[in-house]
């Protein structure tokens, strides 16, 4: 047998190797990830133009770029009747204007968050152009910083506005002249202002950005605000000035048996023991009507009768309070008798009742030692403790130094109200007829973290 010695022509394996490489395509390998955001390369007009009334303009930056939330990001100001429509192609950003600009003026746009790139989604933060429709370019600004009153914290979901209207009217009528964010440490910032006098005020960013809710977060300046070379920096107090009330669900509609229509009770008891520095509360289902003392029987774990220093109900009707000094390890009983307790309804209790508990141990607790560095004891500070945003203890300062030999062991929260009207609790604020600056909170940056068993020893700089 012959075996044949073909030779393949050199073409043919050229072309079978480029067709194999093909097959199995490799990316080079990229470099470090990009972490620039989109840079502005071109503008039409120019950032900064001046003697300019634009219809359209046109930014073109360095690499492609998408928009997200425009619509809530981007600010225009002086403010505008309808927004302009914002729209991307590959590497352009174009905005174009419905309403008709004023003249000698000076507009600048602030895209917030709004403009990011495609490839890695880097975000052009606070990104502004400037125009003006006259000779000149504003450049008054206006900052400061923006508080809740009541807590002494920050919402930055607030804005703050300026009304070229000096009545107090506007806030309810008017579009603002002016509005910006809020950053998350609660500072403001106006840029390319123009000169003179406005009012100056915070609410929510809703659609109206007016003052037609008195159950809306609000603040206000009390004085006019002169826009100058000068201006200075404020700090505005938000509050609201009636609580908005909490909507109630209705209770599924089954049959109440005879057992559901009594009056019930929980306790504030930790697993069977009494907090050594609160009173012991009963929490009952209904509002209390009528209350028998003869037939609620505080004794101790003997059963010999004890008198305590005092029972009240709070101003709910609901929570029933027993004060008494207590002592560590001490053993006590409360007797409810079926008839000592009636609601609004006319139901007492569903049987007569004895509650068992013991006190704390004192090991269970830690001492504390706080130093206030830089306090205005004139302006009746009180110290509020607070936990899970529910308020714990509340003591007026009297010194800068206040010493516990117990406090309940955690972490709290810690607020100085400043009590102007001495009431010892926190005022809310009033704007109209009335013009009323709510009573300020200063949150205490670091929480207090107390160790039971343990002097706890701490310096607070205010």
């Amino acid at each position: 047998m012959q075996i044949m010695n073909h030779r393949i022509p050199w073409f043919v394996l050229i072309i079978s190797f480029f067709f194999t490489s093909c097959a199995n395509i490799i990316p080079p390998s990229g470099g470090d990830r990009d972490s620039l955001p989109p840079v502005l390369v071109t503008a039409l007009p120019k950032d900064s133009a001046l003697n300019v009334s634009p219809k359209l303009i046109t930014l073109t930056f360095d690499e492609f770029v998408s928009l997200q939330d425009v619509n809530s990001n981007l600010i225009v100001s002086p403010t505008l009747k309808e927004n302009p429509i914002v729209d991307n192609k590959l590497k352009n950003l174009t905005i174009k204007f419905k309403d008709s600009l004023e003249a000698n003026t000076t507009y600048s746009l602030n895209f917030g968050n709004a403009i990011k790139d495609v490839n890695e989604g880097n975000i052009l933060k606070n990104f502004r152009f400037v125009f003006s429709t006259g000779s000149t370019i504003d450049n008054f600004s206006y900052r400061g910083k923006v508080l809740l009153a009541e807590k002494g914290s920050i919402d930055s979901t607030l804005i703050v506005i300026l009304h070229n209207n000096t009545s107090d009217t506007a806030i309810y009528k008017n579009r603002p002249r002016y509005f910006t964010r809020i950053n998350g440490k609660g500072v403001f910032e106006f840029n390319n202002l123009s000169g003179g006098y406005y009012t100056a005020y915070v609410l929510p960013n809703d659609f109206s950005k007016k003052y037609d809710d008195s159950t809306k977060l609000f603040a206000f300046r009390s004085e006019p605000l002169l826009i100058s070379s000068n201006t200075i920096t404020d700090t505005f107090y938000v509050f609201e000035a009636y609580k908005r009330k909490a909507t109630q669900t209705a209770a599924a509609t089954t049959p109440a048996s005879k057992t559901d229509s009594r009056l019930k009770f929980t306790n504030n008891l930790d697993n069977g023991n009494q907090d050594l520095l609160s009173p012991l509360e009963l929490k009952f289902s209904k509002p209390i009507k009528k209350i028998d003392s003869s037939k609620l029987v505080f004794t101790d774990s003997g059963f010999n009768p004890v008198k305590p220093l005092k029972i009240s109900l709070d101003s709910t009707k609901t929570i029933l309070s027993l004060h008494f000094p207590w002592k560590e390890q001490t053993k006590f009983n409360l007797v409810l008798l079926k008839d000592a307790l009636e609601d609004t309804a006319g139901a007492g209790l569903i049987k007569s009742d004895t509650l068992k508990f013991t006190t704390k141990k004192e090991i269970e607790y830690g001492s504390i030692r706080l130093r206030f560095m830089n306090i205005n004891l004139q302006k009746n500070p009180i110290l509020q403790f607070f936990q899970a945003d529910k308020l714990i203890e509340s003591t007026p300062l009297t010194s800068n130094e206040l010493i516990r030999k117990l406090f309940k062991s955690g972490s709290f929260e810690m607020r100085i109200l400043y009590d102007t009207n001495k009431n010892g609790v926190w005022d809310t604020g009033a704007f109209g007829k009335v013009k009323r600056q709510p009573e300020v909170v200063q949150l205490i940056s670091k929480p207090l973290s107390v160790r039971a068993n343990w002097d706890n020893e701490v310096n607070i700089e205010l």
